[in-house]
């Protein structure tokens, strides 16, 4: 994390100026035998793509609130990123019904229709796969996105002192999310540019810490495991070792 760092699109910034070609996310989805892989340029390109579509097409501005009712998942942290590049405050789990914008996966549509505002939804399927049938009163994430621009900036600079985050009842803003997430990787001592390993859903703080900011504010990387639980000792064991995990978020209870 350099010192001119504030806001999680400021960390992303400074991964991609270091070493673009590093991993950032790999993605495992235990239930589906899904592996996905994004190095800091992919994933950076991604985060561009869908903050041009937030800003351009959902004319989404800064402090506007957008529902994210999505799992831990490599999408949801590419919307993560992209929330704090426009200035949008991303309310995790967060009452579609209040918010100005919603972005649901396939089973929190329903959920999802209490906004009257812009409704996008994502299949999550392997490779960032679209629906078969767009759902009605949605954008498909997987049809729109891919078209936008590769380089994104925003139509109005983003304050890092304004609220960026909403999880678990807790309101962070741009500045406070990276700070917090280096104070987390220093009490956990991980060690430098961590290869953390989590199975930690994104409804918490704590998720959200380990499962992606943490790794981003040290240079670090994340293995984020999507029903985890499914995945034996033995071959959870081989994993820690195939991916050269250096830090495991611990697991609750």
């Amino acid at each position: 994390m350099n010192a001119t760092d504030r806001t999680p699109a400021d960390l992303l910034s400074s991964a991609l100026a270091a070493d673009p070609a590093r991993p950032l996310v790999t993605f495992y989805d235990d239930a589906t035998g899904e592996r996905v892989e994004l190095s800091v340029a992919t994933f950076a390109n991604w985060v561009a793509k869908t903050a041009n579509y937030l800003q351009g097409d959902l004319a989404a501005a800064p402090g506007d609130r957008l529902a994210l009712l999505l799992p831990a998942h490599w999408q949801t942290a590419v919307w993560l990123l992209a929330c704090s590049s426009v200035g949008v405050v991303a309310e995790v789990d967060g009452d579609p019904a209040a918010a100005d914008l919603v972005v649901a996966g396939p089973d929190r549509l329903d959920a999802a229709r209490a906004c009257s505002g812009e409704r996008v939804a994502l299949a999550l399927r392997p490779l960032g796969g679209r629906f078969p049938q767009p759902p009605p009163g949605f954008a498909d994430y997987a049809v729109e996105v891919p078209g936008q621009g590769d380089r994104f900036a925003p139509f109005a600079p983003v304050d890092a002192a304004e609220p960026a985050l909403v999880v678990g009842g807790q309101e962070l803003t741009g500045a406070a999310i990276g700070a917090r997430a280096l104070a987390d990787a220093e009490a956990a001592q991980m060690p430098g540019a961590p290869r953390v390993l989590s199975g930690l859903p994104y409804d918490t703080w704590q998720g959200l810490s380990y499962g992606l900011y943490a790794p981003l504010a040290t240079g670090g990387s994340v293995v984020l495991c999507r029903h985890l639980d499914r995945l034996g000792a033995p071959a959870a064991a081989t994993r820690e070792t195939s991916e050269k995990i250096t830090f495991t978020a611990p697991l609750p209870g």
